[in-house]
C-alpha cells in the first residue's frame, strides 16, 4: 500500500468536513453568530479575557491540544495495524473529537466564557459540578506529573533540544510585548520571531547542554509552570504557542513533502490489521489509546478554559473548536504513516512484535522520529538535522501542554474554592502554588508497584490516564448535549459521539480495575474505583435532567 496516497486522502476527507460539517456545526447546531460580542470582548480584563488575533489563537489551541498525545497514541496503536488507527483518526476527528472541541467551546460561548466546571452547574447542577471539578483536578495534576517526568528524561536524551525549548520563552514573552505594547505588526513579528525560532535550533544542535539530573529538570520545569500560570496570557503563553505552532506547520509540510517525493519508496511495512501477544484487545483500547488525535477529554478544558477567553469574534469558534481539532487529526496521520512506513521493514519487525517491548525501550516517540526523519530527509535535509528537528517539535509541544494544562489546573482550584466557599484557593497566586505542588506529588512521590520497586506515583497511575481522558471527553459531550436539549436545539450530533466514547470508556475502565484487582495494585484500584464511582454520579444526575428537558 503506498502510504502517499493515504495521507492525500485522509487529508481530502479533513478538509472537506472542516468546510461542510464544521460549517453545519456552527450554523445549525449551536447557532453561533456575531449578532453579539464574545466573552474577550466584553470581559477585556487584559490578563486572562483578552481579544486575540484568529491567527494567533488558532495556534494556541492548536499547540495546547497538540502536545505528546498525537504522538505517543498513534505510534502506539498501530501494533493492532495500521488501518483500525488510521480510521479512528480520520472518522473519529471528523465525527467526535471535532464536535467534541467545538461544542465545548460552544457552550463555554453560550455562558460568557464559564470554564467546564461553571457549565455543568448551571446545566445539570452543583453536585455534578463538584464531582467534574474533582475528576479534572485528578486528570490534570497526573497527566502533568508524568509530563514533567516525561520532559525531563527527553531532555537528558535529546541534549540538543534544550536551548531551542528554553529560548522560545524568552523569544515569545518578546513577541508578545512587541505585539501588545510596542504596536509592531503581526507580519514583521512573525518573521522575525519565527526566523529567530528556527535559529535556536541551529544553535542548539552547535551547543548542547549535557545535564543528566532529572528531578533537576523536574524542578526547573515545576517553577516555569508556575510562572506560566499567573503572567498574563498575551506576555507568554499564547505567544509561545504561536510561535512554537510554527515549527509543526513546517514539520507537517515537511514530512508531506517527502512522503510525497518519496511515494514510490515508502510503503506500508506493517500489516493492515495484526494481533500481537500480549497487547490488550482492539476493542476498547484502540480508543483508548489514540485520545488525542481522535478525540481527548483534555481539549474540553482548553476550549472551555483559555481559548473562549481570547476569541475576538464569535464565529471564528468553528476554525479554533473544530479546525485545530482537523489538523491534529492530520498530524496524527503522519504520525501513523511515520511509524508504519517511514521506519522500514526491519525496525517495525523488531520492536512491533512484543508489547512489553513497545512500552519498555521507548518505541512510539523513536519510532515517530525515526520515520518522520527519513520523510523529511528525502526532501534533501541531512538525516541528523531532520531527526533533531522533529525531536525539537515533540519536546516544545510537550511543553506547551505542561505550560497550558497548569495554568487549567489553577483555573480547576479557583472553581474548587467558589465551589466549597474557600477564598484564599480563589487567589491566583495561591491556586497556581496548590497546582504546582499536585503536579510535584505525581511527579517526585514514590509509590510500590506490584513487584514491589519504588517508582514515580505518576508512572504507577498513569495506567488510569487514558480512561480517566477520554471519560472525561465523554462527560463534556453529556454536559454539552444537556446544553444543546435545553436550548431546544438538535443534540443527536453530540449525543451519539458522547455514546460511543461512554461505551468505549466505561468497557476499558471495568477491564484495568479487574486487572488491577487480579493483580493486587491497590493504588490503582482504589483511585480507579472512585473515579469510575464519580463519573457515574454525574451521568445519573445528567440523564435526570434529561429526561426532565424532554
Amino acid at each position: 500500500m503506498n502510504a502517499a496516497s493515504l495521507a492525500v486522502g485522509s487529508f481530502a476527507l479533513l478538509g472537506i468536513a472542516y468546510k461542510f460539517y464544521g460549517g453545519f456545526l456552527r450554523e445549525r447546531i449551536f447557532g453561533i453568530t456575531n449578532l453579539e460580542p464574545s466573552p474577550a470582548v466584553q470581559r477585556n480584563d487584559g490578563v486572562e479575557f483578552v481579544p486575540t488575533n484568529r491567527w494567533v489563537l488558532f495556534g494556541h489551541q492548536f499547540a495546547s491540544i497538540a502536545g505528546l498525545g498525537p504522538i505517543v497514541g498513534p505510534a502506539i496503536a498501530v501494533v493492532w495495524g495500521w488501518l483500525p488507527a488510521l480510521l479512528w483518526v480520520v472518522f473519529g476527528s471528523i465525527f467526535v473529537g471535532g464536535v467534541h472541541d467545538f461544542g465545548a467551546l460552544a457552550a463555554s460561548l453560550g455562558f460568557k466564557g464559564c470554564g467546564m466546571g461553571e457549565i455543568t452547574q448551571r446545566v445539570v447542577g452543583r453536585r455534578a459540578k463538584n464531582l467534574f471539578l474533582v475528576i479534572i483536578f485528578f486528570l490534570l495534576a497526573l497527566a502533568m506529573g508524568v509530563f514533567a517526568i516525561l520532559i525531563a528524561g527527553l531532555f537528558i536524551a535529546y541534549p540538543k533540544v534544550v536551548i531551542p525549548v528554553f529560548g522560545l520563552i524568552v523569544l515569545a514573552m518578546l513577541f508578545g510585548t512587541a505585539l501588545k505594547r510596542w504596536g509592531v505588526p503581526l507580519g514583521i513579528a512573525s518573521w522575525v520571531g519565527v526566523s529567530l525560532n528556527l535559529g535556536l535550533i541551529l544553535v542548539g544542535i552547535k551547543f548542547p547542554i549535557l545535564w543528566s539530573n532529572a528531578h533537576g529538570w523536574i524542578t526547573v520545569l515545576l517553577i516555569y509552570a508556575l510562572l506560566a500560570s499567573v503572567l498574563p496570557i498575551w506576555l507568554l503563553l499564547t505567544p509561545r504557542d504561536y510561535l512554537n505552532s510554527y515549527k509543526l506547520y513546517l514539520s507537517l509540510g515537511a514530512i508531506l513533502v517527502g512522503l510525497l517525493m518519496g511515494a514510490d519508496e515508502f510503503k506500508m511495512v506493517a500489516p493492515a490489521v495484526q494481533s500481537v501477544a500480549g497487547a490488550p484487545s482492539l476493542f476498547p483500547f484502540l480508543f483508548i489509546t489514540i485520545a488525542c488525535g481522535a478525540c481527548s477529554g483534555f481539549h474540553s478544558l482548553v476550549s472551555s478554559g483559555t481559548t473562549v477567553r481570547q476569541l475576538k469574534c464569535r464565529t471564528d469558534s468553528q476554525m479554533m473548536g473544530y479546525g485545530a481539532m482537523l489538523m491534529e487529526g492530520a498530524l496524527a496521520v503522519l504520525v501513523i504513516l511515520a511509524c508504519t512506513a517511514g521506519v522500514g521493514a526491519d525496525f517495525w519487525n523488531e520492536n512491533y512484535q512484543n508489547w512489553a517491548t513497545i512500552n519498555a525501550k521507548g518505541v512510539p516517540l523513536r519510532s515517530f522520529v525515526e520515520g518522520a526523519g527519513a520523510f523529511i530527509a528525502r526532501t534533501g535535509l541531512d538525516l541528523e538535522f531532520a531527526k533533531t528537528f522533529i525531536a525539537v517539535v515533540v519536546i516544545a509541544f510537550a511543553m506547551t501542554t505542561l505550560d497550558s494544562a497548569t495554568r487549567l489546573l489553577r483555573y480547576n482550584i479557583e472553581e474548587i474554592g467558589t465551589a466549597y466557599g474557600t477564598p484564599s484557593l480563589r487567589n491566583k497566586w495561591t491556586a497556581s502554588i496548590v497546582a504546582v505542588v499536585a503536579i510535584a506529588f505525581f511527579a517526585f512521590l514514590k509509590m510500590p508497584n506490584e513487584s514491589g520497586e519504588m517508582v514515580p506515583a505518576g508512572l504507577l497511575l498513569w495506567q488510569l490516564f487514558g480512561t480517566t481522558n477520554q471519560l472525561l471527553g465523554g462527560l463534556a459531550l453529556l454536559v454539552v448535549t444537556a446544553w444543546l436539549v435545553q436550548r431546544k436545539r438538535p443534540s443527536g450530533w453530540t449525543y451519539w459521539p458522547m455514546i460511543l466514547m461512554f461505551t468505549m470508556t466505561l468497557w476499558a475502565m471495568v477491564v484495568k480495575l479487574l486487572v488491577f484487582w487480579g493483580k493486587g495494585q491497590w493504588g490503582p484500584l482504589g483511585v480507579g474505583a472512585v473515579i469510575f464511582a464519580l463519573a457515574l454520579l454525574i451521568i445519573w444526575e445528567a440523564v435526570g435532567v434529561l429526561r426532565g428537558a424532554n
